[in-house]
């Protein structure tokens, strides 16, 4: 039986999983063309920035029930040998579910996982940006309600059409196993550059607060590595 793709996406509080809750989550399958799409009672108030972004306030979830709540509909909706597949998946939103589940404490699924934005910045370089908003433009995909959790997930959809073209979901996996350096800076003040044209101290900043230890940077890493900017090890 073939892999079956599941795009998803989650509004939350805020961008720390460890403190931060998921207040919508939305999926769409289209092997059999269904959606799921729920707000959520977080338990906390939703800050003022957060609701800037997405528009979700205290009052919309204020009678929603929690993810615990929903959980058991949503591992439904994903059931049979799925790939949940998200923009950004491996720095935030898997990050979210896990905590989920665990606060819940239940035990999340096996679910394979394929992040869109890290395939965008391995096999379309060529691109100074790899937001979802610009994939969108880039692939001429209808404007949409950004940030609302479904919304964002059919646009996902078709941006990865674009992206991946006729290739199997088996073949995507595959190739996103082999670890590949990246040959321009995904992130930051110096997106698009070169790597060999980003500053050696802006390197070193970026060793020292971390953020070259991260899975999701992994590949930037050895980019760095195999330029001898960073030593590996």
């Amino acid at each position: 039986m073939s892999l079956r793709p599941i795009f998803y996406d989650t509004e939350t509080t805020g961008i720390k999983s460890e403190k931060d809750r998921i207040i919508e989550l939305a999926a769409y399958d289209p092997q059999r063309d269904k959606t799921f799409s729920k707000l959520m009672n977080p338990g906390m108030p939703i800050p003022a920035g957060a609701t800037a972004v997405h528009h979700i306030t205290d009052e919309m979830v204020a009678e929603e029930p929690t993810f615990k709540e929903i959980a058991a509909e949503f591992v439904e909706f994903c059931e049979g040998d799925s790939v949940l597949i998200a923009h950004n998946n491996d720095g935030f939103d898997v990050h979210f579910l896990r905590k989920e589940f665990s606060r819940s404490e239940m035990e999340m699924p096996e679910w394979k996982f394929f992040d869109t934005l890290k395939w965008s910045r391995r096999y379309r370089s060529d691109l100074p940006k790899h937001t979802l908003q610009f994939l969108r433009e880039i692939y001429n995909i209808e404007a949409n309600n950004a940030h609302r959790a479904l919304d964002d997930v059919m646009v996902l959809y078709k941006v990865y059409m674009g992206l991946v073209d006729d290739l199997s979901l088996e073949t995507i996996l595959s190739l996103m196993a082999e670890t590949k350096a990246v040959t321009r800076m995904p992130f930051g003040k110096h997106q698009g550059k070169s790597l060999d044209k980003v500053p050696s101290e802006y390197v070193k900043w970026l060793k020292e607060n971390g953020a070259l230890d991260k899975p999701e940077n992994g590949e930037l890493l050895l980019g760095f590595q195999k330029l001898g900017i960073l030593v590996a090890g």
